[in-house]
């Protein structure tokens, strides 16, 4: 049986130096356009308080101080401490220029559980600012996230990274970097094709849920409630899908660090959906 060996350049366009133009920044930019296309329905349907004409503003600012920062610290506190020490440098115009490994995102490395907690804190802040209800300001980002992770996934694959668990089924795909550099394609297990899986699971059907929820039901009548449920669906797939992914890093208590860390998502979306249940709609 042949299977599809993994060949896509993760780059668009190379620029001088290390830099360079890559799907993986593309995938970012086109979640954001989506949370942007989103939101300014929710906002002409007065179902958002901000303005249509000022919610490019309002994504621009959650995607920096949630997804950038929260994504990427979850990553290194998470899954790669070492970062926080690493101050080797990168060639820009010729030059070798030291650059913190925190701050090296083209190299991959986003957590989304980091993510979520970065968005959380950021939903904390501009309700706070803005005199909103926390609950209902966070019932309306979570449909703004799925794209994201969508994309994300995606951008996973075409980079070739975060590969599954090796597996014969015909769809499987042969990861070139998941073997010694120069090690023969007939020699290289096939595995899972996971980041697909995952787009599917925590991007699409969360996608479809979300904005079925929100548009097309009175969950809102519960302010928090599509939040949890949001969350427990999202730990509930990545869960599943983890069962056909390569851990990227050592165990923690026998699961892996997405299974490890989705049960606390779990348990803080039961937490939320009983509160929220709780409370007069």
């Amino acid at each position: 049986m042949t299977h599809y060996i993994h060949n896509i350049n993760p780059i668009i366009l190379d620029l001088p130096g290390e830099l360079a133009i890559r799907w993986y920044g593309l995938s970012y930019l086109l979640g954001f356009l989506a949370s942007i296309l989103i939101l300014r329905r929710w906002s002409k349907r007065g179902e958002f308080e901000v303005a249509v004409d000022e919610v490019s503003n309002f994504v621009v600012m959650l995607a920096f101080f949630g997804v950038f920062l929260g994504g990427r610290l979850g990553y290194v506190l998470f899954y790669s401490p070492d970062l926080l020490l690493d101050f080797s440098p990168i060639v820009i115009m010729g030059f070798d220029v030291p650059l913190w490994g925190v701050l090296k995102v083209w190299d991959g490395g986003m957590a989304s559980h980091g993510g979520f907690l970065g968005v959380l804190l950021a939903a904390w802040w501009i309700a706070r600012r803005n005199a909103m209800k926390l609950g209902e300001l966070s019932d309306i980002l979570v449909t703004l996230v799925p794209p994201g992770i969508l994309f994300g996934r995606l951008a996973n694959f075409i980079n070739g990274e975060l590969w599954g668990k090796a597996s014969t089924v015909p769809w499987a795909v042969i990861f070139p970097a998941s073997a010694a550099p120069g090690t023969p394609a007939a020699m290289i297990a096939p595995r899972h094709p996971s980041q697909l899986y995952e787009a599917g699971l925590e991007g699409l059907f969360l996608l479809l849920y979300t904005q079925w929820r929100f548009w097309k039901s009175d969950v809102t009548r519960r302010p928090g409630q599509l939040t949890a449920e949001f969350l427990m669906l999202y730990a509930l797939v990545r869960v599943l899908g983890e069962l056909f992914r390569e851990p990227d890093a050592d165990l923690i208590l026998g699961m892996s660090r997405g299974i490890f860390y989705s049960l606390f998502l779990l348990l803080a979306g039961g937490l939320l959906f009983w509160r929220a249940r709780k409370s007069p709609s």
